[in-house]
């Protein structure tokens, strides 16, 4: 699967975002100081407990797109998602390439992070599809990640979780 860098960095946010521990006290400062390079300069990286929580639900609307067993149910929770949007385009070349960012430069953290989020994840579902997104089937494990295979075969975060998800079975027939 191919597209665009911008977008498929705004996609690992969504994911990044989804997968993140925010719980009570920093996660979420941890999260947004650990991809302050999204923000744009000079923009405070704290939040108010009412701005952290939104940023609790975002990443909660993240995951239940992921878990979405039905295109209907992907529509209406991407959608949920992209009504927080406050998309505000702009092109740039900051970083010596030309590329779209999603939000107004003098945009509130939340509001940069949660524009960003919505449209990166909603391109990867209009342009290639609900199915590639899922959460990793490996026992313990309940990661959101994006399938870019070439064949939408993916089942697994990581290659990490692949392995060990391959070992235990190997390990269970043996057993019997």
């Amino acid at each position: 699967m191919d597209y665009d860098t911008y977008g498929s960095s705004a996609v690992e946010l969504a994911i990044g975002l989804a997968n993140a521990a925010l719980d009570p006290p920093g996660g979420v400062e941890t999260f947004l100081t650990s991809h302050a390079e999204w923000f744009s300069d000079g923009t405070a990286l704290t939040l108010s407990d009412r701005d952290a929580a939104s940023v609790a639900r975002t990443s909660a609307l993240v995951r239940s797109v992921a878990l979405a067993q039905s295109q209907d149910d992907v529509l209406s929770r991407l959608n949920e998602l992209l009504a927080l949007a406050r998309p505000r385009p702009y092109a740039t070349d900051h970083d010596g390439e030309l590329h779209l960012h999603y939000a107004r430069r003098d945009a509130p953290l939340l509001e940069q992070l949660t524009t960003t989020v919505a449209m990166g994840l909603s391109q990867v579902v209009v342009q290639h599809g609900w199915q590639r997104l899922g959460v990793c089937s490996a026992e313990g494990c309940d990661d959101v990640y994006v399938d870019t295979s070439r064949n939408a075969s993916r089942r697994y975060c990581s290659n990490t979780c692949a392995s060990r998800s391959t070992v235990a079975a190997y390990r269970a027939r043996q057993k019997t």
